[in-house]
């Protein structure tokens, strides 16, 4: 079992990440049109998961506004942003924002995604929300890469999670 920390103070997650290479476990998340969403919906695609506890975080908005940026030029690849706001929050948030390169979803109906991705935190302040996290999907689902954010309210490793698709 894996743990960050939010401001040095350690929480414990419900699992680990996906073991690199392994096939990505499928989820039910819900888009912003209300619908359910699975890993079918973006079929031959790479795939960018960004984990996000809430897009209302500044280190959120900013993990965002930068994988929109590489959504714009890469169209082989869909960036999912994963969090537990509501559609609705997230829509206006993508809104105001001017992001229209990636797809949001939501954890509203379900925290399974959370626990089969290891990254739904157990205790502290924000238990019951994600962890920051990013991974990447191959066209086929396969894990290619994977990256838990030790502190809450660091960014995540661009560079590398860029690299991997």
């Amino acid at each position: 079992m894996a743990t960050v920390t939010l401001k040095g103070n350690p929480m414990n997650l419900s699992g680990d990440l996906p073991a690199l290479g392994s096939q990505a476990p499928d989820f039910r998340l819900v888009g912003k049109d209300l619908a359910d969403v699975s890993l079918k919906d973006f079929s031959g695609k790479k795939k960018l998961l960004n984990i996000v506890p809430s897009l209302d975080t500044p280190v959120c908005a900013i993990s965002t506004k930068k994988f929109n940026e590489h959504a714009a030029e890469h169209n082989d690849t869909v960036i999912l942003i994963i969090s537990a706001d509501l559609p609705f929050a997230s829509s206006r948030f993508c809104t105001a924002e001017g992001l229209d390169n990636v797809v949001t979803l939501a954890m509203m109906r379900s925290r399974n995604f959370a626990k089969d991705y290891g990254v739904l935190i157990d205790d502290g302040p924000l238990a019951g929300i994600t962890a920051r996290a990013v991974v990447v999907l191959d066209a086929d689902n396969k894990v290619a890469y994977t990256q838990l954010v030790p502190e809450i309210g660091q960014e995540p490793d661009y560079e590398s999670a860029l690299a991997a698709l």
